[in-house]
């Protein structure tokens, strides 16, 4: 029991650090993106997928050691829903990492270099589709726990 306990928590902080990660990039990437902030972004990028990995990880521990066990989940319309919008949210988090990874060695060759505008645009579509998708999945947690029976 302890063990579900302890997965479940560190499922919850994990996402909710995942959020954290995904408005603060959302903060840093906007028009007039330059200089060391650039390679900043890059960075909180690379913490947003450690965590994204992270959560996956835990919660197949959760679905492995956790009290429900998988046959709790694997019939719950709103678990497959959930993985659906994780799964979508990574997806669309693949175009803007590209960016920022080109971004960072464009600001390595070049101190003066600043990110196109056009392109930070094009980047926060991603990444706003990415917030409201993320959305959902606490909306899908919710209705497995009440309707997923």
């Amino acid at each position: 029991m302890m063990t579900d306990f302890v997965l479940a928590s560190l499922h919850h902080v994990l996402i909710f650090l995942l959020m954290a990660a995904l408005a603060a990039e959302l903060v840093m990437v906007r028009p007039g993106l330059a200089g060391a902030l650039v390679g900043r972004i890059s960075r909180v990028d690379g913490v947003y997928g450690a965590l994204s990995l992270a959560v996956l990880v835990v919660g197949v521990s959760r679905l492995i050691w956790g009290a429900k066990g998988w046959e709790a989940y694997s019939g719950n319309v709103w678990f497959w829903h959930k993985m659906a919008a994780f799964l979508l949210v990574g997806l669309l988090s693949i175009a803007p990492t590209i960016r920022f990874t080109r971004w960072r060695k464009e600001a390595a060759a070049n101190p003066n270099y600043v990110v196109p505008d056009m392109e930070v645009r094009g980047v926060r579509r991603f990444m706003h589709a990415e917030a409201a998708i993320f959305l959902l999945i606490p909306i899908f947690a919710a209705a497995m726990a009440r309707y997923g029976y």
